[in-house]
């Protein structure tokens, strides 16, 4: 499965190379925090006697301005930083340094280093003007200095998480993808093998069920329709079994290209050609992997020629050396082709998709007034 390796998302986060956004849960939760403090700010305006309307001002604006944050950390903390110069004024750059320190985990939750390093800078030197400036009470620092901390490290936290969420729903959205791409394949492969077995014994079938009228033809074509009909059903199972990856039935075709020969060249005499059939389909040159995909050739060659040959003879030339194994099927031309035998137009292309994914060579087309299909394949020599 290809994903990014987590040490490599993990240092993207660390490098903090990109702005966040909140969820829509950390928006509410931040929302309503704002709103609490501003609501209460907002009443102690009025209660205790002899506030000073300015203190007050500052203080509600220096806490709304965290949900300023949630819209864009940059503006926020430069307002941030203007509010606090301006509560030099009203006395009140305690409170203003209390929200900045808030304000620390909403920086690095949302903002990139440049900006977290800005930040961190600056509240470092308002500490120090708060903590040097001339006042009636001194004021210890360090409890900013640690809330500032412990806010970044909540925000930092809170990164990480969502971060590792969205890591986690990327991959699941991937094995998604790559499972719904399994299972078309598989659908198409089994397409493609019930158009390779039953398409074929189906062509028969039809062929000879035109042959019934033929009182000369007749009990061959009846015996040729048995005999398609059952290994229809024997090819059905196989292809069933496969898909449901269960336990395999005897009997089953397994890819033997000299069965395959045989097959064809007996349906051809009973269709009414006569058969060259050359080359030793049993040599032990030819690869397994090779011998099945050649089984497949001769198979969805032999369902075509049975649609569309003219009479005269079908030759199946089967040439093997110790770098290939070549198979050429070479069927006459008819002027008027075969009634009512339909065709899914995808042999072909089935044909060539399975040597040319093998490195092999495949052709098919007219050749002096015969219809060539040949496919070679390489051989491997240890």
């Amino acid at each position: 499965m290809a994903f990014d390796p987590p040490s490599r998302d993990r240092s993207d986060i660390l490098r903090l190379v990109r702005g966040e956004k909140l969820s829509a849960i950390e928006r509410i939760a931040v929302l309503a925090v704002v709103g609490i403090i501003v609501l209460l700010d907002v009443i102690g305006l009025f209660l205790p006697p002899g506030v000073d309307p300015l203190a007050a001002a500052v203080s509600i604006a220096s806490t709304g301005l965290l949900a300023l944050y949630l819209w864009s950390p940059l503006i926020a903390s430069c307002v941030t930083a203007a509010v606090f110069a301006v509560s030099f004024v009203s006395g009140t750059e305690t409170q203003v340094l209390t929200v900045a320190a808030f304000a620390a985990g909403l920086i690095m939750r949302l903002g990139w280093t440049s900006l977290i390093l800005s930040y961190a800078g600056v509240f470092l030197l308002a500490s120090a003007v708060v903590a040097y400036a001339e006042t009636e009470d001194p004021v210890n620092v360090g409890i900013y200095l640690i809330l500032a901390v412990v806010s970044g490290a909540v925000g930092y936290a809170l990164r990480l998480a969502f971060a590792r969420g969205r890591r986690l729903e990327v991959e699941l959205a991937e094995k998604a993808e790559q499972e719904r791409q399994a299972v078309l394949a598989e659908r198409r492969w089994i397409a493609g093998e019930l158009h390779d077995s039953i398409a074929h014994h189906l062509t028969v079938v039809s062929l000879h069920v035109q042959m019934l009228d033929d009182d000369t033809a007749s009990a061959s074509s009846q015996e040729a329709i048995r005999i398609a009909a059952r290994k229809a059903m024997t090819d059905l199972r196989f292809v069933i079994d496969l898909a449901d990856d269960g336990p395999r039935a005897s009997g089953m075709p397994a890819g033997d290209l000299a069965a395959s020969i045989e097959e064809a060249a007996e349906e051809f005499e009973s269709a009414g050609h006569t058969v060259r059939v050359d080359g030793d389909p049993a040599d032990e040159r030819i690869p397994r992997a090779a011998e099945i995909i050649l089984a497949r050739i001769m198979r969805e060659s032999a369902t075509n020629a049975l649609k569309y040959a003219g009479r005269g003879e079908i030759a199946i030339d089967l040439d093997v050396s110790d770098d290939s194994a070549a198979l050429t099927v070479s069927s006459p031309l008819s002027a008027t082709p075969r009634r009512e035998l339909s065709s899914s137009r995808t042999g072909i292309g089935r044909m060539a998709e399975r040597v040319l994914g093998a490195s092999g060579t495949f052709d098919a087309g007219e050749i002096d007034g015969r219809w060539v299909v040949s496919a070679q394949l390489p051989i491997a020599r240890s």
